[in-house]
């Protein structure tokens, strides 16, 4: 038993430390990618636009639910005024940025991971490197890069449609003043919380692209499956390793910036 848990412990810092060098080498070939600046705008494109439609269905949804439900909690107090400060703190803070992450693992990120481990099955990415291209700052530099530019917007956009979705639920379902929501949402919000919130959207997309890119790329290393297997099984341990490293790290930066 000391021997296999020795042994996992091993392999563990092992995978953490590929996992590290393979991020900054790929931060680490900008300055050596021609044409950067297009794979960058196709990368912004398929995490961006192509993920509207769920940031915006999601961030709705997110916001009507906080409405109806913190007002019903803030009824028995007599606190309904504090529903816009509620409704925005939850989700600047934290639901925001976590919510919009992992909508953007499930879309973006799983499609990442499942093309990356097609190119390696089908030895497209070997290919690359025959021809003396370095692959990785072909494939992964331009995600990362625009990871650090979506995942931002993507969340500030997830944010603001949720304070329209709470104002719908508090005030016209529910008969709450719009000037008392907007006034209470205004107070609640500082400056600091805003950046809390860019902080956290920026490190969660630098982390799951990068968890992606890397479980993709690294897709034939499975030694429990072989073609399309090993790509599906790639694409699940990186959504499920996304996930779970949100949420550490979302706990990691509030314990800092509480």
């Amino acid at each position: 038993m000391v021997r296999a848990l020795g042994h996992s412990t091993i392999s563990l810092i092992h995978s953490l430390g590929e996992f590290a060098l393979f991020t900054l080498q790929s931060l680490g070939e900008t300055w050596r990618c021609r044409k950067l600046g297009r794979r960058v705008l196709r990368a912004l494109f398929e995490q961006g636009v192509r993920c509207l439609p769920v940031i915006l269905i999601v961030g709705a949804f997110t916001g009507l639910v906080l409405g109806l439900q913190g007002y019903h909690v803030l009824n028995r107090f007599g606190s309904e005024s504090l529903l816009g400060a509620l409704v925005s703190l939850s989700l600047v803070r934290e639901l925001g940025p976590v919510l919009a992450a992992l909508m953007l693992v499930g879309q973006a990120g799983s499609a990442l991971a499942a093309e990356l481990g097609i190119q390696r099955n089908s030895e497209q990415i070997a290919a690359l490197e025959t021809m003396g291209v370095n692959s990785r700052g072909y494939l992964v530099t331009p995600r990362l890069l625009a990871a650090l530019l979506a995942y931002p917007m993507q969340t500030a956009l997830f944010v603001s449609v949720g304070l329209w979705g709470g104002w719908l639920s508090g005030s016209l379902m529910l008969g709450l003043e719009a000037g008392v929501y907007w006034s209470s949402v205004e107070r609640a919000v500082e400056p600091a919380d805003v950046r809390e919130c860019m902080i956290k959207a920026g490190v969660f997309g630098l982390l799951t692209i990068a968890v992606c890119c890397y479980c993709g790329f690294n897709a034939h290393r499975n030694r429990a499956a072989t073609g399309a297997r090993a790509v599906s099984a790639s694409t699940t341990r990186a959504v499920v390793l996304s996930c779970i490293l949100v949420l550490a790290a979302d706990y990691v930066i509030t314990s800092f910036l509480m």
